[in-house]
């Protein structure tokens, strides 16, 4: 590990300082470079990258060794930022077993530093398993992209008083459990810093409001080279997609004239 590798500790840090904390998504090895040498605290391999990278309608399809082949070249890449792996659908779900087993996969073959575990109540006692095994573990409430089919799609959560009431036992309870952060995600603003102020653990926003002690983004949205759709918190920094796509073209149409490859390009 880098000497200069950030660590849980630089997150609880962080939150006592009033610093905040920023991480992206990154799913290769280039981009993880881009986002490191950025100077992020962390980059999450998330299990966006379904969606993004394999191009499929939601987040459930994406396999375990899918996230740990991803994860382990975004971890060669990363010399200082933590790297977190994101439990995909039904490798922590069935049993405390599987999940302490799969979460230490993404330390032992994927080279994570943490992982990332959806879900509430329902999820705590994997989720103390996991840090009873020394496995640092980011919890994630509010919207989980898992759960859309019970949802009902993607939804912002916490609209009711009941549903508010619930999310913030849930992240007390991650809290009790032993997880170092938690992400809030799609929930309304003034609930996310209700839950911020409550917590003595950092929580990092998605769509969350900017009370929050982070944020995440998924860096295909960031870049603009997601466009099947746009959630409202997301903001573009640039428009990688039209910038390629150009590039691409000019490509062709020298190589169609003639003016690809020129004298300068060839060898002897």
């Amino acid at each position: 590990m880098a000497d200069n590798r950030v660590t849980i500790n630089d997150f609880l840090k962080k939150k006592a300082e009033g610093r905040k904390i920023t991480i992206l998504t990154a799913y290769d090895h280039p981009f993880a470079r881009i986002v490191d040498e950025a100077g992020l605290d962390a980059i999450l391999v998330g299990d966006s990258l379904a969606m993004v990278v394999q191009g499929l309608g939601n987040t459930l399809p994406v396999t375990m060794d899918e996230m740990i082949y991803h994860t382990r070249m975004v971890a060669g890449a990363a010399e200082r930022a933590m790297v977190i792996g994101d439990m995909p659908f039904m490798s922590y779900q069935t049993s405390v077993e599987d999940a302490v087993r799969n979460a230490g996969r993404f330390l032992k073959e994927g080279g994570a530093q943490a992982v990332k575990v959806e879900g509430g109540s329902e999820v705590v006692e994997k989720v103390r398993a996991m840090v009873r095994a020394d496995i640092p573990v980011m919890a994630h409430i509010g919207l989980t992209p898992q759960a859309i089919y019970r949802m009902g799609g993607f939804r912002v959560q916490g609209r009711t008083e009941e549903a508010r009431k619930r999310l913030v036992e849930d992240a007390r309870m991650h809290q009790e459990a032993g997880a170092f952060s938690i992400v809030l995600e799609a929930m309304p603003v003034d609930l996310a810093r209700r839950i911020t102020e409550t917590l003595t653990i950092p929580t990092i926003g998605i769509g969350a409001g900017p009370h929050c002690d982070g944020q995440v983004l998924v860096l295909h949205d960031l870049l603009g080279l997601f466009e099947r759709f746009v959630p409202k918190f997301v903001k573009r920094y640039a428009d990688l997609k039209s910038e390629a796509l150009e590039a691409v073209k000019r490509f062709k149409e020298e190589v169609e004239k003639g003016e690809f490859p020129g004298e300068e390009h060839g060898f002897k």
